[in-house]
């Protein structure tokens, strides 16, 4: 059920940061739920250090690190898939 979670989390986590960050993004629906994977377990290490990981109630602090973190993977990774992408193009 971890694995699952972790999905829905990622894929959450990157729609929101795709719809955050400005102009339109090409990487296809499963890197981008990877990406978000990726921001919740770096936002989660990110609370940790800050110790705001475990807080009574809604952990409201974890969630907006792991959606900068987020953000962040999203558009790093979008514009590495584009790199990727074009060259494959250029060759072609």
């Amino acid at each position: 059920m971890g694995w699952l979670w972790a999905i829905i989390v990622g894929f959450v986590l990157g729609l929101i940061a795709k719809a955050i960050i400005p102009g339109k993004q090409h990487s296809p629906l499963w890197l981008t739920t990877i990406f978000g994977m990726l921001g919740a377990i770096v936002g989660n290490a990110v609370a940790r250090a800050a110790g705001v990981a475990a807080t009574s109630g809604i952990d409201w602090w974890r969630h907006i690190f792991q959606l900068v973190a987020a953000i962040i993977i999203v558009a790093l990774g979008d514009m590495a898939y584009m790199a990727v992408r074009g060259n494959k193009r250029q060759r072609a």
